[in-house]
């Protein structure tokens, strides 16, 4: 599983939007990874930002 998908999968268990340290905590991966992830994830419209610096699976 890549980076991407970990983030997404992360992001749709959490019951609410997630900050990226939040998501690095939950999801084991490095805060180098996730914000490239999160980065490109928003890009394909796969995830929101209902909030600055919260992210959520759309």
């Amino acid at each position: 599983m890549d980076a991407q998908q970990i983030v997404l999968k992360t992001l749709k268990d959490s019951e609410a939007p997630l900050k990226g340290g939040e998501i690095v905590e939950k999801s084991g991966l490095n805060k180098k990874d996730v914000d490239k992830a999160i980065k490109q994830l928003k890009v394909e419209e796969k995830i929101f930002s209902p909030k600055r610096c919260f992210y959520d699976a759309k």
